[in-house]
């Protein structure tokens, strides 16, 4: 299972949300560069970043935080947060990302999305599935849609989708172990995405439970910044 640490961008510095709540922003520090050279450092080659800003402007804000990561370091990027328009995506991609994940716009606009997933492909383009009370959550997790998280999933992955991000925004930041019945329930019901696991993981026990569960990729974020997972307790899964 890949193990990919999360950077959340806010006025270009590394924050942390807690249940996708603005309000509860807390700084972890203020170069994203720096982050990201230490998990690089520590064998990690693979990066989650999201531009809190652009989600809630609906138009990509925090690109440069991209292109500086991506020039200064090898790690493989997929990127998220406000990419909305033909525009955003190729800034995003010029900016160094190697995968986009579409969240709001797949739900908002799906022809828009139907489109880029023909044109680049369901590696390039993932699909960001954040649920709320099994929802579907959008505009920054503002609102909750009247989409049910499985057929969701399921009607993408008829469409051509391989990778597909699910966050529980209830257990996001919270650090109380991830949702394991609904990865469980989605993989069941979906048999050929490769499901990535985001919120909650708080513990190596977590990772090998999503692992044992078939989730090809778990994001940790909070646990990091925390120090509930440590890098160097990372390096099996290098």
């Amino acid at each position: 299972m890949r193990i990919i640490p999360a950077i959340d961008i806010i006025e270009g510095k590394c924050v942390r949300l807690t249940n996708g709540d603005y309000n509860t922003k807390k700084i972890y520090n203020e170069n994203p560069v720096e982050v990201a050279k230490e998990f690089e450092a520590s064998g990690i080659q693979y990066l989650h970043l999201v531009d809190l800003d652009g989600a809630k402007a609906k138009h990509i804000v925090n690109y440069k935080v991209l292109e500086q990561i991506s020039s200064k370091t090898n790690l493989k990027i997929d990127f998220g947060g406000g990419l909305k328009t033909d525009e955003d995506l190729h800034i995003a991609f010029n900016s160094g990302a190697k995968q986009i994940t579409g969240g709001s716009i797949a739900v908002n606009k799906p022809e828009i999305f139907e489109r880029w997933l023909s044109k680049y492909g369901g590696v390039k383009i993932m699909l960001g599935a954040d649920c709320n009370n099994e929802k579907i959550a959008v505009n920054a997790w503002l609102e909750d849609s009247d989409m049910e998280v499985i057929p969701f999933i399921k009607s993408y992955e008829n469409k051509g989708i391989n990778y597909v991000i699910c966050t529980d925004i209830a257990k996001d930041g919270m650090l109380e172990g991830p949702s394991f019945d609904l990865y469980k329930r989605i993989l069941n019901e979906s048999k050929s995405i490769k499901l990535i696991a985001s919120g909650g993981v708080t513990s190596l026990n977590d990772l090998n439970a999503l692992e044992d569960l078939g989730c090809e990729a778990a994001i940790i974020g909070k646990a990091l910044y925390e120090g509930k997972i440590l890098l160097r307790d990372l390096e099996i899964y290098s």
